[in-house]
Formats: structure tokens, sequence, C-alpha cells
């Protein structure tokens, strides 16, 4: 969608330089003329009265395929409308889950053998070296993809691909994919714009701490 093809923005709400800001934050959107596009049609639904199902539809596709990031929208969406914060912070989250459950079920049900037949055929012994792994760390393995920038999509379809364990993906996503979308709302909600700098800047690194923190605490309990 062009910039004149784009739904009116007033002066208040997801403004139009919110949105430019928002494109700027991102390597590939400020750099690949496709990619920008594809973000600008994204974040021009951020001011119609179709913001939230646009959210949805972003945090279920993202989760299974789709290139654009949910945290684009949400972070536009709680800027523009900060009181709403933690309501779009829970779409997002709900059908960001529900999309990497999706994508887990068709990889363990439908797609999974045919594909991992493929991979061994290219590279023998993948299939159980792979399935161990995700028998022995799959849930940290998840929760890193769900909290970090680990993209959770390729996460959620290599779980049903090597991970033999739905409710554990399932339990994964829900403690730590909560944690990435809300943390967004409150500092927008708590600091207001300036949240954004923080968030465009250390969030992603931000994330990683936290996950290398709880990982970190959980193997020194079982050692203690």
């Amino acid at each position: 969608m062009s910039t004149e093809d784009k739904p009116p923005v007033p002066a208040t709400g997801v403004t139009d330089r919110i949105i430019e800001e928002e494109i700027c934050a991102h390597g590939l959107a400020r750099h690949f003329r496709l990619v920008r596009r594809l973000y600008e049609w994204v974040l021009s639904w951020a001011e119609t009265r179709h913001a939230g199902k646009a959210m949805a539809a972003l945090a279920y596709t993202e989760a299974i395929f789709f290139p654009v990031p949910a945290d684009v929208l949400l972070i536009a969406l709680c800027m523009g409308r900060p009181k709403s914060s933690f309501r779009w912070a829970a779409i997002c989250t709900f059908w960001s889950i529900l999309g990497g459950t999706t994508a887990m079920i068709l990889g363990l049900y439908v797609i999974g053998e045919p594909i991992k037949a493929v991979i061994d055929w290219i590279r023998p012994g993948t299939t159980l070296l792979a399935e161990g792994y995700f028998t022995k760390y799959g849930f940290w393995t998840v929760g890193v993809a769900a909290l970090t920038p680990v993209p959770y999509n390729v996460c959620s379809w290599l779980s049903g691909f090597y991970y033999d364990s739905p409710w554990m993906y399932i339990l994964a996503s829900v403690i730590f994919r909560p944690m990435r979308f809300f943390a967004v709302a409150g500092l927008v909600y708590l600091v207001g714009p300036s949240a954004k700098r923080f968030i465009d800047r250390y969030f992603n690194l931000a994330t990683v701490v936290v996950m290398a923190l709880v990982i970190a605490a959980v193997v020194l309990i079982r050692l203690l």
C-alpha cells in the first residue's frame, strides 16, 4: 500500500510520525523498499476501526510465516492509544500463541514426517539428533524464541518437527510470550513516548539478558 492509499491519520493517535519512526527503527524496512512498503501496509491499519482485528491477524500470521514482527504494530498502537496498551498486548499475546501453536500442530501431525524424511535424506541422522536436543532442552528453546528476538515462527515449526510434547510447547509460550508483549505495553504506558527510544535500542538485548538470568537461576537451583 502506497502512502497515498493509506487511511487518513488524524493529528492524535497513531500519527504519520509514529509510523515513520517505527519503520526507521527496523533496518530491513529502512533499506529495502519492498519491505518498507510491507511495514507501511501493516501500520496503515493502526488508525482504523479495524486496529484490533489487524493486531490479531498480524500476531497470528507472524507466528506462522509473516515476516513483519507483531511488535511493530503493537508499539505503534500503544503509543497512539496509551490507555489501551494492555488491551493491545493481550490481543497480541493470545493470537501469537495461537498462531505458534497452529504451526507446531501442523508440523507435528501434518507435514512433519515428510519434512524430516527430506532433511534426513540430505543429512542422515539429523532427525535423531534434533529430537534428542528438543527432548532435553525443548521447553527452554521455545521460551527463548517466545521472549527474545529469535524467530518464534521458526521455533514453532521446529517444535512440531522434533518436539513430541505439545503441552510443554504451549506452557513455555504461555509463560514467556506475554513477558515480551506486556513489557512493551507497560513501558509505553508508564514512560510514554520516550520509552520507544529504549525499546528500539535496548529492548531486544534486555530480553536476552532476562532469559539468560532465568535459565541461570533454574540451573543454580537444580545444582543446589
